[in-house]
């Protein structure tokens, strides 16, 4: 499973950066296994429909059907909501003010762990992780208050999720899918050397300003079959526009969401 991790104060630099010109970089980490977690991913099967048994029968009335008495229901098991297509918003348990206790009553407490998550140089972040063991519905938050675990700081969409970001941002989406989004052309920076950009401005594009006051980053990767000769021209230290031909080229898709205040 290939996944983009982020630090804290790397994705803070980013999330900030986002509302000037500054540039901002993301460090990837080598591809993880399979995320330790001494929680089960317990998914309680969906509550069945209560039983019912024919009533004894009963002398027969013309036109009108037999009667039935139904047994009394049983309980039916807890059914935590699924995340699966939900969307990462400015608001609720994502909110600026929001916390670990919040995030584990909304997902279930057994769903939501206190744990190291992976970044640069194989660092570890503490943070709380949503649905550790299934890949399609993991989501990391890093707090401003790590004793606290309070305080959004930033929230990573990566490897596998399927959560969705603002504005309907997905996991590989390609980049013109993203400029039409943003309704306009936006700026990156240039390709290192692992094939991957960040997303510097939204030059007053519609993912520049989201209800709730979160910013919105991106990362994005290239296609490492492109031609080298187009790879050298958008590589290295510069920035770049998501219109230019040869950005475009390369088909970047949309390896990484963060979101953060």
């Amino acid at each position: 499973m290939t996944r983009l991790r982020t630090g804290a104060a790397l994705a803070v630099t980013m999330i900030a950066a986002l509302s000037g010109t500054a540039a901002a970089q993301f460090t990837p980490s080598p591809p993880p296994g399979a995320p330790p977690s001494t929680v089960q991913n317990r998914w309680p099967d969906p509550p069945k429909p209560s039983q019912s048994e024919p009533a004894p029968a009963q002398p027969a009335v013309p036109k009108q059907p037999a009667q039935a008495r139904t047994s009394p229901a049983k309980p039916s098991p807890k059914v935590v909501a699924s995340p699966s297509g939900s969307a990462v918003t400015c608001n609720g348990v994502f909110a600026k003010d929001a916390n670990h206790i919040r995030l584990a009553m909304k997902y279930d407490s057994r769903n939501v762990v206190f744990g190291e998550i992976e970044g640069p140089d194989g660092s570890k972040l503490p943070g709380s992780i949503v649905f550790p063991n299934d890949p399609k519905r993991r989501l990391e938050v890093l707090w401003n208050n790590e004793a606290a675990r309070s305080g959004t700081s930033v929230i990573a969409i990566n490897g596998q999720s399927q959560w969705i970001g603002p504005k309907g941002l997905k996991l590989g989406m390609p980049i013109q899918a993203v400029e039409k989004m943003n309704g306009r052309a936006f700026k990156i920076s240039g390709f290192a050397a692992d094939g991957s950009a960040s997303v510097l401005g939204w030059e007053g594009g519609a993912l520049s300003s989201l209800p709730g006051g979160c910013k919105v980053g991106i990362r994005l990767i290239g296609n490492a079959q492109a031609p080298q000769d187009v790879r050298d021209t958008i590589g290295g230290d510069k920035e770049l526009i998501s219109s230019d031909a040869n950005v475009r080229a390369v088909s970047p898709a949309v390896a990484e969401i963060l979101i953060g205040y």
